[in-house]
């Protein structure tokens, strides 16, 4: 009788342990170290948190940028596993002492959120300076929102891991703003069809992974590794910890059968 109940013990503790995960992982937080890019001397912490329902809340904390000036800023990269990463100045393929939006993306990826202070956040909100955050008169910015579930681009949740913060808005010639003396016209903003708009004000000037996940996921078809993030403890613990558990009642069960039989046969 004390085999037949740990054998139908078995199967509800592992119906419990898989019913759990789903609850467990729909809460998510990661933390993006912001460094600097193009020698901007700025930098900055965000922290990224998936809600239960699917929101995505963003709180931002940079210091180092352009005072007085807006900043574009986007989560760059891609939700089908590929692996982008934040680019060193090698990425400067010109030569001219600072790498573009242009040079910088095929490393870090094209544009998956933009990070507007309100309205669209796709990809064509990308250059909407007037929507983008103004850090302060000592180049301090602060940045919080929340995007809802039904406007984040599929995958944006299960792949917080993949995806990188970029800060654009450099200051060239050291005048304190943009202008075209520093670096000429964007030919990023010109592409869009957008004219007037200086380069710097387009290039990236920090750029931050999500902790741990120096080089994100491995590409398509390949096995993910861990990536660092702060996810729910109860979460890994039911992932890895309660898999565990799994095969150590097995091993209970299969070795009390054992010698259950053993015990018999010697009767």
């Amino acid at each position: 009788m004390r085999m037949r109940r740990t054998l139908y013990a078995v199967p509800a503790v592992a119906a419990l342990l898989l019913a759990i995960p789903t609850a467990a992982l729909a809460s998510e937080s990661v933390h993006v170290k912001l460094l600097e890019l193009n020698n901007t001397k700025a930098s900055g912490d965000a922290t990224l948190t998936a809600t239960d329902n699917g929101d995505l809340k963003i709180s931002i904390r940079s210091t180092g940028l352009v005072p007085n000036s807006p900043h574009a800023q986007h989560l760059h990269g891609s939700a089908t596993g590929m692996d982008f990463h934040c680019p060193d100045m090698s990425a400067d393929k010109n030569g001219n002492g600072y790498v573009s939006t242009e040079e910088g993306m095929p490393v870090y990826g094209d544009i998956f959120v933009s990070l507007t202070t309100k309205g669209d956040t796709s990809k064509a909100s990308g250059l909407a300076v007037d929507r983008m955050p103004t850090a302060d008169a000592k180049g301090n910015l602060k940045y919080d929102r929340t995007i809802a579930a039904a406007d984040l681009p599929e995958g944006t949740i299960e792949h917080l891991k993949d995806l990188h913060i970029v800060q654009h808005g450099v200051d060239a010639n050291g005048n304190g703003k943009y202008d075209l003396a520093g670096l000429g016209e964007s030919t990023l903003a010109q592409a869009a069809g957008l004219s007037g708009i200086p380069e710097e004000a387009t290039d990236p000037a920090t750029c931050g992974m999500v902790a741990g996940a120096a080089v994100g996921s491995v590409p398509v078809g390949g096995v993910g590794t861990g990536d660092g993030s702060t996810h729910d403890r109860a979460a890994v613990w039911y992932g890895t910890g309660g898999l565990a558990l799994l095969a150590a009642l097995a091993v209970v069960v299969v070795s009390r059968r054992r010698s259950y039989v053993l015990s018999r046969a010697q009767r």
